[in-house]
This record gives C-alpha cells, structure tokens and sequence, in this order.
C-alpha cells in the first residue's frame, strides 16, 4: 500500500508518518535545483563522463531526481546515461508525484513517464528505464541503510534529502553515512539542505570533507562535501570506455545486448548466422512474459519479476501495442489447479521486439556470417549471445542443454477463448494479430537433449497432439472445440539453451586473453529476461549499479558456471 500523503491548503505536501514536510513552501525548487543540482557541482561535473551515478537517501515525491533529470535532457554535453540511485522506506503513490510536479509546468511529462514506471513497488530493488533507457532509476524499496549495503561504489554525486534528523533520525545516522559512503567513488560531492552538527560529524567520520555554506531563502545554512578518505584496501577501477564490440547472435538475447551497449556510446556489430533477425528459437510466432511465482520466492520468482519490469520499461517505446505486444495480463495455473492472475504481463511477437532492439542507432548487423572461433574477431570486445550453438564456440567442458519446442497455432474464427493468456503446463494465447489474420497460439513440447529443428511428420503431429492434449488439461471448457481448432492448425519449432541449473548465465569469459562476455541459457524464458541479462551484463562491464540486489545477480554470474567446471578456486575476471 502506498504511504499516504497529507496535501495541506497552501499546497504543501505533509507526511503523517513522520509529521514533517516533503518538500518546502516554495514548491522546492530552489531546493533541487540550487541546493541538491547546483550543490553538487551539476551539471559541468558530469560533463565528459562516460555516464554518471546519482545517489538519493530519501526519494520522497521525486522532485530531486525530476530536476537532475531534466537538467541532464538540458545539456548538450551530457553524459548518454544518467544513473539515479535512490532509497526509500515508504513509497507514495503515483499520483502525488504527478501532482508535486506540478510546482514547474516543464517536469509534468517527466513526471509521467516516471508515473507509468511506478507500480508494484513492494521492499526491494525496482529499475525503472525512462527517457529511452538513458535515464535509469533504481529505486531500493526499503530502509536506507540496509538496502545501500554491499552495492559497490557507483556514486558520482549524493543527495542526502530525508526527513528532519529530529522526526527521522535512522537516516542521518553514523551507521547512515557510512553506508553512503561506501557506495561513493572517489571525490564524489555531496550536498544536503541541513546543516546539522550531528550530520556533519557523521560525514566526517565516513571520509567526507565537509563545508557549510548559505541556504536557500529564507532557509538556514546548508551543506557540501567531498569524498576525501577511501578504505587502504580500497582498489579504484578503470573505467571501461565505449569502443567497438562484437555480439555474435541476432536473437533476443544478442538483440538485447546490443541495444544496451549502444545505449553507453559501443559501436556494436552484431552477427548472425542466419538470414535475418531472430533466426533461431526468438522467431516463435508470439509467447509470453510473465512472472514465475514459487511458494517460497525463489530465485526465477524474484528474476522474472524484474525482467517483467525492465519488459514493460521498454515495449511502449519500441513496439505497437495491440499489434506487437500486449498487456493482457496473463493467469498462472498452479500444480494444484489455482490459478493467480498477472496483470503486469502479457503476449508478445519477439521478432518484432528484436527487430526493434536491433534498430537502435550504433548498431549494424551482418546476417548470414558463421565465426569458427572467438580469435578470428580480432581485438575487440566479444559478446556471445548464440544460444545452444554458444558451446561451439567456448571451451571443451562448457555445456548447455538444448531443448527443442514445437508450438501450434491456428486462425481464429470464432473459437471460444480464456479471457487472457494462460500459463502451467503448456500455455494458450487466445488472440495474436499477424500480417495473416488473427490466430491462437498453444504448446509447446519440451524436448530435452533435442536440438532437430526438421522432424519427421509423425514427430510434428505427435507433438501438436501433444499440444492439443495440454491445453485440454490447462483449460478444460475448450475441450470441446479442440479437434476443429487443431485441424487447420500449423507448427513452428525452435531449439532453446538451458544451464545445467536452469538459470541464465551472464557474465565474464575469459578466452585466450580476449575480453569476451556471455549472454545466454534463458531457457524458456528468453521474452521476460533477456532485458534483464542484458543489463547485468553491461552493469558489471561498466561498473554501474544493478538492476536487481547484489546476491540476485550472483545467481546468473558466471562465476558459478566455471567454479562447477574448475573446482571451488576463484574465477579470473
């Protein structure tokens, strides 16, 4: 439930919980801009940057960040991505950070677009992809201190902008400021609106050099601060520049990758060994993304919820909803025949989303061109993202497993529907616009150790039997009509990749030397995670903050790919 918020006549936002103002009479805007932007050097500090990292302790009503953004939209020499790290125990509604935006007629589409992003907003870490995914906010639902431990140093500039330390003291704490600092890069600056003698000796303790200096009318003084002392054992990595990179696969996952390093200023070619985009098993007429829920919140549950969002951050940008994609919401049936609607979830034609991906300026693709090994691309940055066919190209030892699935599909004329999507063992979608007319679409097989794309008749029609057998099971009141709707229905096959542990592996691979990243084993679920592991990716190779918690990402690393092949020793990065 969103934390309510208390709008007082003169139009000054109040918070019940901690009786305290959100913001100042004024609307806050000389706050923003002269305490927090201006304070911390903004916008000349960021320019040259390859990108930049702002960290937020109480996000609040969003004006800060709203601010920061708009100053970033504003500046010719703009860094391509501005990352915006913020924390907050109790989130506010949607609408109350259309209405605080209201203070400057200019932030009210900014504040819509961050509206659109902000749902299901439960503790946790959520990324939220705005202005075409060169605005990044990650959000930490939660208390500041806590949800700040063990992210890395990605901080750039730090607001420090919570309640009054006397209505929230756990903010503005020594454990607080500590917990900013360890997420702060070397020299970043610092600005708050108080001026607190507490404060100021929490900062110094943590490694800030600290100044006070005047307010903003008629406010009392406030302060700034530099990152002066880092820990001895403290190593500061170079940062990695933007160059010329490499994607071997034009599926979703390579499609994703490459939208995503051209996004941070990469010259990407992308190579495929087929005759155009999405190829291989991302060529399936249409399926699903959706969360996967487990009754103990296991890691796929907690991935594929992130992958919906970072999904639903980018189709509206790219697709036509209603003829690409559509938020139709699908229901999940369980093993024992409940059933939990999704409403943030629905169908999707990947081709047309990898198509899109793949337009995105920076990128050229060559179709039809076979790498034999990695050493033949030269000195360049390497991304394999091939799929079941990535094992040909690493290492003897490196195994994925493939599983082949054939769907059905057929027109619709009439034929009796779910109301949306369904998904459990087998999935139906009722209603898929294509160039041909309308169709339904149900499977598919789950083949493994099969990797034959070409079968024999009797192997196709036993698996559309198998299909039509399924659906019956998924969805009993369609029973009936199922012989008519198989009868002029057509197949399509594709193989998909899955890791020994059915999760995706993401992450660095050391080849004689030669920088290359993975990006592949989504499985079956490649619609709602291949945003996702494409921005894991590129946040370790550039040392940004993560789309999902630490301990979260560790799970598709591929650190444990390679401790399960060498033993328990640690990887070389």
């Amino acid at each position: 439930m969103a934390e309510p918020v208390e709008w007082r006549a003169d139009g000054t936002p109040f918070s019940p919980r901690f009786q305290d103002s959100y913001r100042s009479n004024d609307g806050g805007l000389s706050q923003a801009r002269d305490v927090f932007v201006a304070g911390c050097g903004l916008p000349a500090a960021w320019r040259s940057a390859p990108r930049w990292c702002v960290l937020e302790t109480g996000f609040g009503l969003g004006l800060n960040f709203l601010c920061t953004w708009q100053a970033w939209r504003n500046d010719p020499h703009r860094p391509p991505q501005l990352h915006y790290l913020a924390t907050e125990a109790w989130p506010v509604d949607a609408a109350d950070i259309r209405r605080n935006a209201l203070v400057d007629i200019d932030l009210a589409p900014l504040a819509e677009e961050l509206a659109r992003g902000w749902w299901g907003l439960e503790p946790g870490t959520h990324r939220i992809a705005l202005d075409g995914g060169r605005v990044l906010l990650t959000l930490l639902a939660g208390d500041s201190t806590e949800s700040l431990r063990g992210l890395g140093r990605f901080a750039d500039s730090v607001y420090l902008d919570g309640f009054s330390p006397g209505r929230n003291p756990e903010i503005w704490s020594p454990d607080a400021m500590r917990a900013v600092a360890r997420c702060c890069r070397r020299d970043a600056r610092l600005a708050s609106w108080t001026a607190s003698r507490a404060v100021r000796d929490g900062l110094t303790s943590a490694g800030f050099l600290v100044t006070e200096v005047e307010g903003v009318a008629p406010e009392r003084p406030t302060i700034q601060a530099r990152l002066v002392h880092l820990p001895a054992r403290h190593v500061e990595t170079p940062p990695v520049l933007p160059g010329r990179c490499v994607v071997i696969g034009a599926g979703l996952a390579g499609a994703a990758v490459a939208r995503a390093l051209a996004l941070r200023g990469w010259q990407v070619e992308v190579m495929d060994a087929g005759a155009g985009p999405a190829a291989g098993a991302s060529g399936v007429p249409a399926g699903l993304f959706a969360p996967h829920v487990s009754a103990d919140d296991a890691v796929l549950s907690r991935l594929t919820r992130a992958g919906v969002r970072a999904m639903l951050g980018v189709l509206p940008d790219l697709l036509l909803q209603g003829v690409d994609w559509e938020l139709s919401g699908v229901h999940q049936q369980h093993d024992d025949g409940t059933t939990t609607q999704h409403p943030s979830a629905g169908w999707l034609r990947p081709a047309c989303l990898v198509s899109a991906l793949l337009a995105t300026p920076g990128i050229s693709v060559e179709y039809g061109r076979c790498v034999p090994d990695i050493a033949s691309l030269g000195d360049v940055l390497v991304v394999v993202a091939a799929g079941f066919e990535t094992v040909d190209l690493l290492e003897p030892g490196f195994t994925l497993q493939p599983v082949a699935g054939q769907v059905s599909f057929g027109p619709v004329h009439g034929d009796p529907a779910a109301p949306s999507p369904f998904n459990g063992h087998g999935h139906f979608l009722p209603q898929v616009p294509t160039g041909n007319g309308t169709v339904w679409l149900a499977g598919a097989s789950f083949e493994r150790d099969v990797s034959a794309i070409v079968v024999s008749d009797t192997e196709r029609s036993g698996h559309r039997a198998d299909n039509q057998r399924r659906l019956g099971e998924l969805l009993p009141t369609l029973k009936p009509h199922l012989p008519a709707m198989f009868a002029s229905a057509s197949d399509w096959r594709g193989v998909r990749a899955t890791s020994p542990d059915r999760l995706p592996i993401v992450g660095p691979w050391p080849v004689d030397g030669t920088s290359v990243w993975l990006c592949t084993a989504l499985g079956a679920r490649g619609m709602t995670l291949c945003l996702l592991c494409a921005e894991l990716l590129v946040a370790r190779l550039h040392g940004e903050p993560l789309p999902v918690p630490p301990r979260l990402a560790e799970a598709v690393f591929t650190e444990r790919v390679r401790k399960r092949m060498h033993g328990s020793g640690k990887t070389p990065v």
